[in-house]
């Protein structure tokens, strides 16, 4: 009797090793995150997007009392570190920061490579968005669009717009606004966009769009002028620049780009929330949208539904415009 007593206790305990530290073990797999969170991301370090994007992760880091490490992979439009997110596991230790061109229109600038970001990954958070301004040189006889519109069905080869590379938001702009126009522009592309508004100032080229956070020093120096913000309102920042429309050009020529956080396609839907409401609250706390507003930058509070609308909305788009344009990177 007395060896069944041990023999049942023994089991006793057996099951509360096993099964007591399997529930231990569900428990904490539970809490998310229990280990460092890695954000990559296509920009480099020291740019708008990833100095916001660090403001970010030091707010998540302070919530989840966890790492999270930025990822920086520039290069290739934004393939590089598209590639490196899609191969982690969809766990919400590995996210991905991409704006709205890498987002919608890399399908339809790289064909080949059959790369669907919005295919590939779920939805998570939006971060912010930019707007962006018609920008000319100080000594530029342009006063408003019409003038900059004039010029173009004139002469199409006296007029060239700059951009920060071959299906960037300048150089899908500068296609649109050529479309809506009926006219026919020279895209001059730039790889550092430091330059681009450096020979803007010098009226190497005629214009080109620009954020404020990109040109606002050589506004204040009085070497560039916006002509207009290509958006249905002004901007708080910049209230006697005129709307598109206020400068007498096509009231349906808008230009931003926004910036999301988006995780490998899988991931549970109720993570994605508790991701999205970290991140909200990270760019709801004072510091970090003293940062947006360092940089210009219109905070986003959007959850996956709305990424996946505005997305969809921004694809329309590029693919008209890449598609009419003959816009290929490959």
């Amino acid at each position: 009797m007395q060896r069944i007593i041990k023999i049942l206790s023994l089991n006793f305990f057996v099951f509360l090793a096993v099964f007591g530290t399997s529930k231990i073990f569900a428990q904490n797999e539970a809490v998310y995150p229990n280990r460092p969170v890695t954000i990559v991301t296509p920009f480099s370090a020291g740019s708008g997007p990833d100095a916001v994007l660090r403001m970010v992760a030091e707010n998540l880091s302070q919530q989840w009392k966890q790492p999270v490490v930025i990822d920086n992979r520039p290069g290739g439009a934004g393939l590089i570190a598209i590639e490196q997110a899609r191969r982690a596991k969809p766990d919400g230790y590995t996210l991905l920061q991409i704006d709205s061109e890498q987002l919608s229109a890399l399908p339809f600038l790289y064909p080949s490579r059959k790369v669907v970001p919005m295919a590939l990954f779920d939805p998570v958070s939006a971060l912010f968005r930019t707007p962006f301004f018609v920008t000319v040189p100080n000594k530029s006889t342009w006063k408003d669009m019409q003038d900059l519109i004039n010029a173009a069905k004139k002469n199409s080869d006296a007029v060239s717009y700059g951009s920060w590379g071959v299906g960037s938001p300048g150089h899908l702009g500068g296609k649109q606004l050529e479309m809506i126009t009926h006219t026919s522009m020279i895209h001059v592309p730039y790889k550092e966009t430091a330059q681009l508004y450096v020979n803007l100032s010098a009226e190497e080229i005629q214009w080109a769009f620009a954020s404020i956070g990109s040109s606002e020093s050589l506004y204040k120096k009085g070497s560039l002028r916006y002509l207009a913000i290509a958006a249905k309102q002004r901007h708080p920042r910049m209230p006697n620049v005129p709307t598109v429309a206020e400068a007498n050009g096509p009231a349906d020529l808008e230009v931003d780009s926004f910036a999301v956080v988006l995780a490998p396609k899988g991931i549970d839907p109720k993570l994605i929330e508790k991701i999205h409401f970290a991140i909200t609250k990270a760019t709801d706390s004072e510091k970090v949208k003293k940062n947006f507003d360092a940089f210009a930058f219109e905070r986003l509070t959007w959850g996956p539904q709305e990424i996946s609308q505005q997305g969809s909305a921004k694809a329309r788009i590029y693919e008209k415009l890449i598609r009419e344009g003959n816009i290929r990177i490959e």
